[in-house]
């Protein structure tokens, strides 16, 4: 079977949601042992890429090189060419890891996924840049050409289903899969415990280089509305002014800045303890496993989520994590974490309090969060897209 991808969101510079998503899977779909070949399509006017990592298996790239804008808005959406399945030379199955601008012959089978609907569900988290592409996307288009949709959880299968009235027969619910499956375990193999001791020293000359002390909250995400950031800080707030044990703890934000940040940036400004929230920005893989491994505790109070990849990947580390009781979250975490109500940022502070406070109930959600991130893995992931596409072929 030949099977073509989109890999245009394999070209941003720093991976995160999607494209990290898009990455992980297409290194378990190349890893399968099935008679498949995959054709990945990119384009970008850049020509620094992480093309030849995919150059590999029985992988085929192919990048045009024009620029985005002219090749979405004008190639794509105004002329509907090139056909992108055409452009790998013709394919049996064409997957869509994300909503994009695409343009395929009648004849090919179209296998998309949708992460999350949060623009519509909250169109005022988004900027106007980000609201208009939305839009321009004629996602309702997108949507009935796909032969199958697959949702990232059930919450975005029900968000589907109420706001485009799609047939659930349609929609396929495939789980996204764990980076860091059973690291907290692994680490703690009697073998492994000198790693695990140089490790701890690198982490505190990262830690000491980014001033960040021995006990800290860890938030990672992007910086932007969605993630109820505003709302953390304030909670954090309410944490150091109420309890003067807490003195040492600080907040730190993980992750690359997004839009509309002012409200945020000016939360954490008018904090009374904002010398002890630290915005690191966007950290890579070594920075980002560095503060899974050292954090007191971890806490995510989005607003929304169609998955939710960094709870899991904190409880992989063995970090107790508070999330909130909305969208997906519920679904994934389910029974592992700490859910609270991200719109009550009293709630996130008790949250916080409780498990700074309580050795015994940390330990009871590190076992519970271990054991929930051990159930989410690529392979699985992958061959659960193997068999839908196998699915669609036969009935071709």
């Amino acid at each position: 079977m030949k099977i073509g991808i989109d890999g245009r969101v394999l070209m941003d510079k720093n991976y995160s949601g999607v494209s990290s998503y898009t990455a992980n899977l297409l290194n378990a779909l190349l890893a399968s042992k099935k008679n498949n070949s995959f054709h990945l399509f990119c384009n970008s006017f850049d020509k620094k890429n992480n093309l030849s990592i995919w150059q590999k298996h029985d992988c085929q790239v192919l990048k045009t090189s024009f620029p985005n804008k002219v090749f979405n808005y004008l190639l794509q959406n105004l002329f509907s060419w090139p056909k992108l399945d055409k452009v790998l030379g013709g394919v049996d199955i064409f997957f869509a890891p994300h909503f994009n601008f695409l343009k395929l012959s009648k004849n090919v089978k179209l296998v998309l996924t949708v992460h999350d609907l949060s623009f519509l569900r909250y169109p005022e988290f988004f900027s106007f840049r980000k609201n208009f592409w939305h839009q321009a996307l004629r996602v309702k288009r997108l949507l009935k050409r796909a032969d199958k949709i697959v949702a990232v959880s059930e919450n975005t299968k029900h968000d589907l289903q109420e706001l485009f009235k799609i047939d659930s027969q349609k929609i396929e619910v495939i789980y996204s899969g764990n980076n860091y499956q059973s690291e907290a375990l692994t680490r703690l193999k009697s073998e492994e415990r000198a790693l695990f001791n140089s490790q701890k020293e690198s982490d505190n000359i990262f830690l000491q280089t980014k001033k960040i002390k021995k006990d800290f909250i860890l938030f990672l995400g992007n910086i932007e509305p969605r993630k109820n950031i505003s709302g953390l800080i304030e909670a954090y707030n309410i944490l150091r002014t109420n309890n003067e044990k807490f003195q040492e703890v600080q907040l730190v934000l993980a992750g690359g800045k997004g839009w509309k940040t002012k409200n945020i940036l000016k939360t954490w400004k008018k904090s009374p303890f904002k010398n002890d929230i630290k915005f690191l920005g966007y950290v890579n893989d070594v920075e980002k496993e560095a503060l899974y491994r050292q954090a007191k505790l971890f806490i995510y109070p989005s607003f929304y989520e169609g998955f939710g990849f960094p709870p899991l990947e904190a409880a992989s580390f063995g970090v107790p994590v508070i999330s909130s009781h909305v969208s997906s979250l519920p679904e994934i975490l389910e029974n592992s974490s700490l859910l609270v109500n991200p719109f009550i940022v009293d709630e996130l502070a008790e949250a916080m309090s409780i498990f700074l406070n309580d050795d015994n109930l940390r330990s009871k959600f590190i076992k519970a969060g271990l054991e929930k991130a051990s159930q989410f893995s690529w392979e699985k992931t992958a061959n659960l897209y193997l068999k839908l596409f196998e699915e669609l072929h036969e009935n071709k």
